[in-house]
């Protein structure tokens, strides 16, 4: 009897250990940052979870300048950031590493009862500094403009107020930290005015062509739409484990030849041309 108990010890303590083996406790990584690639980090995270299972992509907005700040401090794995960190004051990008996984368009969104479908730059510009007050000096509405702006912080503000505002500032605008939040704004207030990423265009809100031409995946490619930007994912020092194999499914096919192009972004490899940080353009030989 002593023998048989003792092997029917052995064999249980053996099936504890063997079932503690099998447990997958997961892993999971935290995304933090940028509103205009949200949709585009919570796809892939989403797709990538349920390609491994026990992995984990937590993505959440917050604006460029908390994705790099918090990646700095070491808070998250990935920083989200439509601008580079050298454009963003307190963010050392020596400590960052600089993964640019995909390409974004951003248009001016108008409320649709605006009647204005085209702008110059210049009066787009004027618009933004408060100079132009009522839509009729543009051709539309006897209207007020509404002025919706992007929070401090905001790469779609940055990469706004570089291509469009030439150095001046915005005046008499609401500021609001999420991009659908403005969308939504935009959508419901008789003569609002804003920008978002092309992936946020619904039938909601109309857009603005500049000096003829359209803010289309095409135009921006070949820098004729000049309002674009590199999503970048940060990462302090080289990445590791988790973040280094979602990093690399980021660049892979499904992503780039599937998710990103569905959800309105540009895959890298697409484009006709690079900018560096300082906003020179270079033609890229293919």
């Amino acid at each position: 009897m002593k023998r048989v108990l003792k092997m029917i010890a052995s064999v249980g303590f053996l099936l504890t250990v063997t079932g503690c083996g099998a447990v997958d406790n997961g892993e999971s990584i935290n995304a933090v940052g940028s509103s205009a690639m949200q949709p585009l980090v919570e796809a892939a995270g989403e797709q990538y979870s349920s390609n491994h299972l026990g992995k984990f992509i937590n993505v959440q907005g917050g604006g460029s300048g908390t994705g790099l700040s918090q990646v700095q401090a070491g808070a998250v794995q990935i920083g989200d950031s439509d601008l580079f960190a050298e454009e963003k004051e307190g963010i050392d990008s020596k400590l960052l590493v600089d993964h640019k996984v995909a390409i974004v368009g951003l248009t001016p969104i108008i409320n649709k009862e605006v009647g204005v479908s085209d702008i110059t730059m210049e009066n787009l510009r004027k618009i933004f500094t408060g100079e132009i007050t009522n839509w009729k000096e543009v051709g539309g509405k006897d209207q007020d403009v509404v002025l919706i702006n992007r929070a401090a912080g905001s790469g779609s503000r940055h990469t706004f107020e570089q291509w469009v505002l030439d150095g001046q500032k915005v005046k008499g605008a609401q500021e609001q930290d999420s991009t659908g939040m403005v969308r939504q704004i935009v959508s419901t207030t008789p003569g609002a005015i804003s920008y978002v990423a092309f992936s946020y265009v619904t039938k909601d809100v109309a857009t603005l062509s500049i000096d003829g031409v359209k803010p289309t995946e095409d135009n921006v490619k070949n820098n004729k739409w000049v309002i674009w930007s590199y999503e970048h994912m940060y990462t302090k020092g080289e990445p590791k484990g988790l973040t280094k194999e979602f990093l690399e499914y980021m660049l892979t096919d499904e992503v780039q030849e599937d998710i990103v192009p569905q959800l309105g972004y540009i895959p890298v490899s697409q484009m006709q041309v690079e900018r560096d940080v300082e906003g020179n353009i270079k033609e890229i030989s293919k």
